[in-house]
């Protein structure tokens, strides 16, 4: 990106308050097989200017992808204007000191090589391979391998002093397969839906042992078909950490969002059971519970050194010993609130504003083995993969789906069940938590799709759990 955008800065002639630029530039790779054919090739590039300015203590914005000074000039000028118009109808009158201080610095994934290294014809190869493994069991009807490689560039310049370049590269890779016979069908995949997503790599991708796991997807698939229904009772409960992780993005991370609990969100996503003066107080959970914003694990989806206020990011305790602490608002809405909060206004492009978003959540582990949780139980259900989920506007009542479970019978995992399903109210499930597995239980996943936002931001979240077991969870089966 050879365009000047200091130059530009020095030469704002309307008077703003405050001026920042953020330029994003996104190339996204990705293939998909339908069965043992290649499905879709699809190249996508995005880019262009977000401007963000401040007027009378008013924040505006303008997006345009024509990149050079006449535009991103104009662009800024409507901005102010729009500010000025607005001001007088301002919730909270900002001030610059507040939210957009000057920092510098840059941040890379931690990777040899480049993502886009990877011609197609390589991702080809990796796919049908997958493709070829999944289809290999008679009962197996259909199956599918997407691939989708992603670089992320982003820049931010401000009249505060911010200059800030962040680079990412991403992976995305999922498997499924769906076994049928005379009486039932079953889909199975890696870790639910386009859950294996990480920060990361060619070198990954290609050592990426697609043949191992498409071998599990499938020998899973087809072993479900014979299972009995999972049972209706009230019984122990361990979830494996992929399932962790829509427990902890739908429970923990959206609830906490300091802009739905300040009613930003009420009308389009719903708000939160959270209140401002629970923080400090609330009893979220049991006091095994320590729920962490991390955007500092190397491979994690949603690693990042700067928020897209240019704000520094670092690890911060949300949830400590079950008691909630702090929110996850950036900036903004740290000083509306006057909570505590983290580094976590994003957007999903450059023609979206930065809101609230999770990034990198994460329940920390604990010192249980595997084989000492599943040896405690006296009967239970384990289970594994998210299916399906439904959790109320206040991110309260919930009732989950998962792919595969297995029965917890006299401290051992005995025979498969198909169709496990869970259902609680979050604060007392939370309060229910027994045991937490120790770091060899602790797995690191993502979801490239959530979305939030008024028009819609579709972003890519990290989660990291390890096993736990939960007490006195109503289970049961059926699709």
């Amino acid at each position: 990106m050879s365009l000047d955008f200091k130059k530009i800065l020095s030469k704002i002639d309307y008077p703003a308050d405050w001026v920042g630029i953020r330029y994003v530039e996104e190339i996204q790779n990705s293939l998909s097989t339908n069965n043992s054919d290649v499905d879709s090739i699809k190249r996508h590039c995005s880019k262009g200017v977000m401007i963000d300015v401040l007027v009378d203590g008013q924040f505006a914005y303008y997006a345009t992808p024509y990149l050079d000074e006449k535009h991103i000039l104009q662009s800024i000028h409507t901005a102010c204007e729009n500010a000025k118009r607005a001001s007088k109808y301002s919730i909270y009158k900002f001030t610059q000191e507040e939210v957009r201080k000057g920092h510098e610095g840059t941040y890379r994934t931690n990777c040899s090589d480049s993502v886009m290294d990877l011609s197609i014809s390589e991702v080809k190869d990796i796919a049908l391979s997958g493709a070829e493994t999944l289809l290999r069991p008679k009962e197996i009807v259909h199956a599918a391998v997407s691939i989708e490689l992603v670089q992320r560039t982003t820049k931010i310049y401000s009249t505060s002093g911010a200059n800030i370049d962040q680079k990412m590269d991403m992976a995305l890779i999922e498997l499924s397969s769906t076994a049928k016979n005379k009486l039932d069908s079953q889909t199975r995949s890696n870790h639910g839906m386009r859950g294996h997503c990480y920060q990361t790599g060619a070198t990954f991708v290609k050592n990426y042992d697609i043949e191992q796991e498409a071998t599990m997807v499938s020998d899973q698939a087809v072993e479900l078909l014979l299972a009995d229904q999972c049972p209706t009772e009230v019984t122990d409960l361990v979830l494996a950490p992929d399932q962790m992780m829509l427990q902890i993005h739908e429970s923990i991370g959206h609830p906490l969002e300091l802009d739905r609990i300040l009613g930003d969100e009420r009308n389009f996503a719903g708000s939160s059971f959270v209140s401002l003066e629970d923080f400090g107080s609330l009893q979220y959970g049991s006091d095994l519970m320590n729920i962490v914003f991390d955007p500092t694990i190397d491979n994690q989806l949603a690693t990042y050194a700067f928020d897209d206020s240019g704000m520094p990011a670092t690890k911060e305790y949300l949830i400590k010993d079950g008691i909630l602490v702090r929110g996850l608002g950036g900036i903004e809405s740290q000083v509306r609130s006057n909570v505590d909060g983290v580094s976590n206004l994003r957007a999903s492009s450059w023609n979206r504003i930065p809101i609230d978003r999770m990034a990198n959540i994460n329940l920390l582990p604990g010192s249980s083995t595997k084989d000492e949780i599943i040896g405690s139980i006296e009967r239970g259900v384990y289970m594994e993969s998210n299916r399906s989920w439904s959790i109320d506007d206040y991110r309260n009542k919930f009732q989950f789906g998962c792919e595969y479970g297995r029965m917890i019978e006299n401290g051992e995992l005995t025979k498969v069940v198909k169709n496990p399903n869970y259902r609680g109210i979050t604060n007392p499930f939370w309060k229910s938590l027994h045991m937490v597995g120790n770091e060899d239980t602790f797995e690191v996943f993502g979801t490239p799709n959530c979305g939030k936002g008024e028009p819609n931001q579709v972003e890519r979240v990290g989660h990291a759990s390890p096993l736990c077991m939960f007490k006195d969870i109503q289970v049961f089966g059926g699709v």
